[in-house]
């Protein structure tokens, strides 16, 4: 059998389709932004007459578009007809796994919610907040019940919210934060975006050693020269151990991306090759990415 007969008889890779609904104010721009961090692509307010189209849409994208997360509220108005009809429509159509994540609060948070932005409640009117909230609670009853998924948000806060929607959506190979090991040259002036700055001028410049200056830390030499300095190794396994409850927090709390700078004279020679060796050790650390920055690297 060729290639080509091989690959048309592969069935599809199957993708996902979730339908994001629920209480206005329970927290669907905090899921739409987790779930951007998770690498879904996400359509905010989406008509429910536009859940058929975007499903075939997804379809005929395949894997190049694999997981599609589109927000749904009231705000649609008269848009927002028939929600459980639409819905159903979806899930017997597409060829993609369909769920949807219903966001639910009690009325006592809501109310708080929206007297804290001090804006209205979208089907308020010129009624009370309590109005409003109750029309929509009646209006979704029937999509919370078919809804695969619902999480209370009453006592989240947002990032209890978005690690909620990481444990019930991310993939399995999903990294938890992408850390940047960034070497750079206090001469040149400290990185804007580090987190973190650690200085490892204390150790002996191979600037000063002939043999070695041409040389970078990228360089065996100097990798060598500099990992044999007495504290060298300490320094690079204590930082480590010190990272990884701090990686760990950072994940707790939502933060998904982190760089941690480390310095020399001219970021040539010392931070590159102690960059290097605290890559190796960090990228065993579960659910943490790296890659490696030197930024002031062929600088004169």
């Amino acid at each position: 059998m060729t290639d080509s007969a091989q690959a048309s008889t592969r069935p599809p890779q199957q993708h996902d389709i979730l339908i994001v609904t629920g209480m206005s104010g329970a927290g669907r721009s905090t899921v739409g932004k987790a779930l951007e961090d998770l690498g879904w692509y996400v359509v905010d307010n989406l008509p429910t007459q536009m859940l058929a189209p975007l499903t075939e849409l997804a379809d005929r994208a395949g894997e190049k578009i694999p997981k599609i997360a589109t927000v749904v509220d009231v705000r649609g108005g008269r848009f927002f007809t028939d929600p459980e009809q639409a819905v159903e429509q979806v899930r017997k159509s597409a060829s993609a796994r369909v769920r949807v994540l219903f966001l639910e609060a009690t009325d006592a948070v809501l109310v708080r919610r929206f007297e804290q932005v001090r804006r209205p409640h979208p089907l308020q009117g010129e009624d009370t907040l309590l109005d409003g909230i109750g029309r929509e609670r009646s209006r979704l009853a029937a999509l919370r019940e078919a809804s695969d998924v619902v999480i209370d948000t009453s006592d989240l806060n947002i990032h209890q919210l978005a690690n909620a929607v990481t444990e019930q959506f991310a993939d399995d190979h999903f990294v938890g934060v992408q850390v940047t090991l960034m070497s750079f040259g206090f001469k040149y002036g400290l990185p804007a975006d580090a987190d973190m700055v650690a200085d490892v001028r204390f150790l002996p410049n191979p600037y000063w050693v002939p043999e070695l200056r041409p040389h970078t830390g990228l360089d065996r030499p100097v990798s060598d020269y500099v990992l044999a300095q007495p504290g060298a190794r300490p320094f690079v396994e204590r930082y480590a151990a010190v990272l990884e409850p701090v990686l760990e927090g950072y994940q707790r709390e939502n933060k998904r991306h982190a760089t941690i700078a480390i310095g020399c004279t001219g970021g040539k020679h010392r931070s590159v090759a102690i960059v290097a060796e605290l890559a190796n050790l960090l990228r065993g650390v579960p659910d943490v990415a790296v890659r490696v920055k030197n930024r002031d690297l062929g600088r004169e």
